[in-house]
């Protein structure tokens, strides 16, 4: 038994002296030429308008968020399609309880996305809301 906990200590001492290495090789043997165009942030191939410290719009977040929980809804459902026929064919109850819990997941992930939509959460530009400005009554504008 002290063996095997033997051999994944020294795994991971290899794994730690090899990353280490690496580093270690690459500045002493690597090139060091500095040069301003080196240092300027790189942001697809284009030359960067501003500072690199600002804060990005939420709404980036919000969007990026429900398509990663729609995307993690395929690679969930997706295995369960995959066997699905083959659940109905045995006659067992595994078909029937597969289609309810993938239409019960599917129903609250809509659910969910229903009330992003509604809450205008999904829209680019958002409204804001609307002040009246009429003077009120009795009193004259000026």
């Amino acid at each position: 038994m002290g063996y095997d906990f033997g051999a994944i200590a020294a795994f991971a001492v290899m794994a730690v002296a090899f990353a280490f290495g690496g580093i270690t090789i690459g500045r002493i043997a690597g090139p060091k030429l500095p040069n301003p165009a080196k240092s300027i942030i790189y942001e697809c191939g284009e030359l960067p308008i501003g500072t690199a410290w600002f804060n990005f719009n939420p709404r980036f977040y919000l969007i990026a968020l429900v398509f990663v929980i729609f995307e993690v809804e395929i690679a969930l459902t997706f295995p369960v399609v995959a066997v699905y026929r083959d659940w109905v064919a045995l006659g067992s109850t595994l078909g029937a309880v597969a289609l309810v819990e993938l239409l019960l997941f599917t129903g609250i992930l809509v659910l969910g996305l229903a009330w992003v939509w509604v809450h205008g959460d999904l829209e680019w530009v958002k409204r804001l809301a609307t002040v009246d400005e009429s003077p009120p009554a009795g009193k004259k504008a000026a």
